[in-house]
């Protein structure tokens, strides 16, 4: 058997720097449950949703995330922070690992557009190994809502998909639905840690690779600690999902080459047909993007 040990913390925090209570928080998880390996933030909870505190990476926040996952002999999945690149800004996601080393950030590839403005998108898959354990995969809040990210991570060999969330809005019900989709349709770990408070309206879902729900959180801070058995997944992938369906085997021996990715985008007519990206105004028509640093709703 494969087990490894991971904790969600989802934490009602104010918008601001967080820093000093997240340390708080992270020390006294590992006093109570000091079996846990990894523990797993919710999505931009270190200084909230504000782009002023873009960091480039290294930065001071990414710094003092490594010196704790050091302190405390873990793996640290810090959320995501707002990270500058030359003149552009990401939401990205630092993997640091127990000797407190960065080997992985992860791009946001989808931002939540239109209200995630002047975040640009990433375009890279981030899985990474956990020796002697598994493949561990990350992808962002509103990532989930296209499931062509967690196939493409389920892809490269992700068994568990690690998913920092900050949802404030009325929509985190059909999220709830969706984590579970994702991990029946990939036959893998989904883990949606959300934030609480004025960052978010909790509800983080941890999900098995059979579409089973482990636990599902209320709205306030909660510290929630699992066993995943990595054996699970590939026993699931192997026989299928409750002894039926082998989806991913079925997935990859299907000679059907799907139009929606191997033509250009372009070529949608009903597609193209949707008009640009862009605010609802009072009236139910569509206005421009708002400008960089307008205030956007507590869900990225």
């Amino acid at each position: 058997m494969t087990n490894f040990n991971v904790a969600g913390l989802q934490m009602a925090l104010p918008n601001g720097d967080n820093r000093a209570a997240i340390a708080i928080e992270i020390a006294n998880t590992m006093q109570r449950f000091p079996w846990v390996q990894m523990i797993i933030l919710p999505e931009l909870v270190t200084y909230g949703p504000d782009k002023k505190h873009a960091q480039s990476m290294p930065g001071e926040a990414e710094r003092g995330y490594q010196e704790l996952a050091a302190k405390h002999g873990i793996w640290l999945i810090p959320g995501s922070l707002y990270e500058q690149a030359g003149d552009g800004i990401y939401n990205t996601t630092p993997v640091i690992n127990p000797q407190g080393e960065v080997i992985a950030r992860y791009r946001k590839i989808y931002p939540f557009q239109p209200y995630e403005s002047g975040v640009l998108s990433g375009n890279q898959f981030i899985v990474f190994d956990v020796p002697e354990v598994g493949k561990f995969g990350v992808s962002i809040c509103y990532d989930m809502w296209f499931p062509e990210t967690i196939r493409a991570l389920v892809w490269h060999g992700a068994e568990v998909i690690i998913h920092p969330t900050m949802t404030g809005t009325i929509d985190r019900g059909r999220e709830l639905v969706m984590a579970q989709a994702n991990a029946i349709f990939n036959q893998c770990y989904f883990l949606d840690v959300n934030n609480a408070g004025e960052l978010g309206n909790g509800r983080s879902i941890y999900v098995g690779p059979e579409g089973d729900v482990l636990h599902q959180s209320a709205e306030q801070t909660e510290v929630v600690p699992l066993t995943l058995d990595l054996d699970r997944v590939r026993e699931t992938r192997r026989s299928g999902t409750l002894g039926l369906g082998q989806v991913l085997k079925s997935f990859r021996d299907t000679p059907l080459h799907y139009p929606c990715y191997n033509q250009p985008r372009g070529e949608s007519v009903a597609l193209a047909s949707l008009g640009p990206l862009q605010m609802q105004s009072r009236n139910l028509t569509l206005e421009p993007t708002p400008p960089s640093g307008t205030q956007w709703p507590p869900r990225v």
